[in-house]
């Protein structure tokens, strides 16, 4: 059975930096895109990154580009997104995604094409 299980959320202060990290377990991890999303209380669940399986080509949207980093170790089953330069407006909960088989990042990506997801952990950007 997958299961994903993030970690690394906190409170942080405008401009630190967290980690979050989501280790995947039931699926052959390596031939799997991993995503990584956030939603804020009463906004809508949006993306915040996509790393491949193939060639780890990654995709971020412009509210994180420069920013925000993922990467991802297939022989931890691991995905982390690497936060610097924080903001309050990144005060979300973050959820980790696998993708579909077969699904190649792009700025074409959306919730539809994640099918399992984490339960999130929840980054508090504030002074």
């Amino acid at each position: 059975q997958l299961q994903l299980v993030e970690s690394g959320g906190g409170l942080v202060q405008p401009g630190g930096s967290l980690r979050l990290s989501c280790v995947a377990s039931g699926i052959d991890f390596g031939y799997y895109a991993m995503g990584w999303f956030r939603q804020a209380p009463g906004k809508e669940r949006e993306r915040v990154s996509c790393i491949s399986s193939a060639d780890g080509h990654t995709y971020y949207p412009d509210s994180v580009k420069g920013r925000f980093t993922t990467s991802r170790d297939n022989a931890k089953n691991t995905v982390y997104l690497q936060m610097n330069s924080l903001k309050p407006e990144d005060t979300a909960v973050y959820y980790c995604a696998a993708g579909h088989l077969g699904l190649y990042c792009s700025e074409d990506v959306s919730e539809v094409d994640f099918g399992s997801w984490g339960q999130g952990t929840q980054v508090a950007v504030s002074s």
